[in-house]
């Protein structure tokens, strides 16, 4: 039987065996992703953002230097706990554990952070979840998307599946789309 890439007890496990399974603080991949992530912004300053899936809390800590209040939401207990301790001196940001789509915050934003985790989700529930997503975020906000572009047998979707998915959202405009080494990160805006 397949493992269950999308429950708690796999993402738990990940973060029981190595406190950092994926290395979000130190490999050269993540540390380019996150700097490319920030340029994408473009120095804007935002009420309110949202990051799901924010492990560690390494992006966490430099979306809080943009974002008046920042909500950033793991499935894992383990994470958000690290997440939480890394980012302990930043006032405005909330990590709470939860899972998309039905824990997303009831707020408003106009930044959601959607990195490295569609490809864990079929087609039809990542449409459920960009729709989820974008009904939160507010006329003219942005949405980013970042997502790796190798295979792992984790993942039911490739990286560019995913951005397909993205794409296909009715209320969002494509504003920039790059592709750099092993990942591809693209912009939109709420129409």
């Amino acid at each position: 039987m397949a493992t269950n890439t999308l429950s708690k007890e796999f993402f738990e496990a990940k973060y029981r065996t190595d406190s950092d399974p994926w290395k979000f603080a130190s490999s050269s991949y993540e540390l380019s992703r996150y700097a490319e992530i920030i340029r994408s912004l473009e120095g804007r300053t935002f009420e309110a953002g949202f990051e799901p899936g924010c492990s560690i809390g390494v992006l966490t800590e430099r979306l809080a230097g943009v974002c008046r209040h920042l909500w950033a939401m793991d499935i894992s207990p383990t994470a958000v706990a690290a997440a939480r301790q890394r980012c302990e001196q930043l006032r405005n940001v909330s990590i709470e554990q939860g899972a998309l789509p039905n824990d997303v915050p009831a707020d408003d934003f106009d930044l959601i952070v959607f990195s490295e985790i569609g490809y864990y989700f079929e087609p039809t529930m990542l449409t459920k979840i960009r729709d989820r997503l974008v009904e939160t975020l507010r006329p003219r906000g942005m949405l980013i998307g970042c997502h790796w572009l190798g295979v792992s047998a984790d993942h039911p979707l490739h990286g560019e599946e995913v951005h397909s998915v993205l794409r296909a959202g009715r209320a969002l405009r494509l504003t920039a789309s790059r592709h750099f080494d092993g990942f591809m990160l693209e912009r939109w805006e709420r129409i």
